[in-house]
């Protein structure tokens, strides 16, 4: 493990075991006050967040745009002060910390037996999200994570997701969609993190008007178990409450090929990422390149340099 990647764990490590004891208000100050200094510093991920709040909002002037990046820094870091206090909150403060609208299409979805899949772009905390589901509707869930460096910072999400009641494969390794499938063919609830591509073989869709690539893995999922498959979208105000949306079923087409099909349905699903993230631009924490335009070429092999 390099010295960089130990620092990395270490102070993740110190978040999780530090933050999370620390009273409320004092929190939300520090998190306020981390998030303002790491966007005066206009370090790369800053900048790469405005860049593509340029392509959400393309009329905002420059000085709108470093409003939104402030505003947008103070959300990412609500979302981690939040996430390190997660595993001390009580039930009661979990049930009260979320206020989703339309949850009967994941309720309703469920009943039927034939399993769900609820895909969400990176909004607000899709963490607290996931942990009130299963504690205010007592369902686990199962969902996928990416593999991070070092692997111990790895394992400590994995550990943090698993302690909040869900089951965690990792993205690499192509077990995951096999497992995923069993999971909804029993008529459970499959959560996944959809706007962002992590493979060579996304599919193409139009977001805000300019060529992206979103995983194929919800589309696939829905098409070959039958399950349910609903966007949700989340938001913050002025409140401690997160709020959010789920959004009617995308229906599988009636006809096409099974490639066709996933087109058509990984569009509606940025369709309905677009919608949210449009209303609540500053909860997207998008800091990494995501339109085709922005991407670096691939070298050869299919992976990104």
């Amino acid at each position: 493990m390099s010295a960089r990647e130990r620092l990395t764990d270490a102070l993740y490590g110190a978040g999780w075991g530090t933050v999370k004891r620390l009273p409320e208000p004092v929190a939300v100050r520090l998190g306020r006050s981390l998030a303002d200094t790491a966007w005066k510093r206009r370090g790369k991920g800053v900048l790469r967040l405005e860049s593509n709040y340029a392509r959400v909002v393309p009329d905002a002037s420059p000085e709108r745009l470093r409003e939104l990046s402030r505003a947008g820094m103070r959300s990412y870091l609500r979302y981690w002060m939040e996430s390190f206090r997660l595993p001390a909150w009580s039930p009661e403060r979990i049930r009260n910390g979320f206020d989703p609208k339309d949850i009967h299409h994941l309720t309703d979805g469920l009943a039927t037996g034939k399993g769900v899949v609820l895909a969400l772009p990176h909004l607000a905390n899709w963490d607290l999200a996931g942990a009130w589901v299963t504690t205010e509707l007592r369902t686990p869930f199962t969902t996928v994570a990416e593999r991070l460096k070092p692997e111990t910072l790895y394992d400590r999400f994995v550990a943090y997701r698993q302690g909040l009641g869900m089951e965690v494969l990792p993205h690499s390794g192509g077990t995951a969609f096999g497992t995923l499938a069993r999971r909804l063919r029993d008529g459970g609830l499959v959560c996944l993190v959809a706007d962002r591509d992590l493979s060579a073989s996304g599919v193409e869709v139009t977001f805000f008007g300019d060529r992206a690539r979103m995983p194929a893995g919800p589309a696939l999922l829905a098409q070959q178990t039958g399950s349910l498959l609903l966007p949700v979208t989340l938001w913050y105000d002025d409140s401690p409450v997160m709020r959010g949306q789920v959004h009617p079923p995308i229906e599988v087409p009636e006809s096409g090929t099974r490639a066709e099909k996933t087109s058509v349905m990984t569009q509606a699903l940025a369709d309905a990422f677009a919608t949210g993230i449009a209303d609540h631009p500053e909860d997207w924490h998008m800091l990494q390149r995501l339109w085709v335009d922005d991407l670096e070429p691939r070298a050869p092999g299919g992976e990104q340099p």
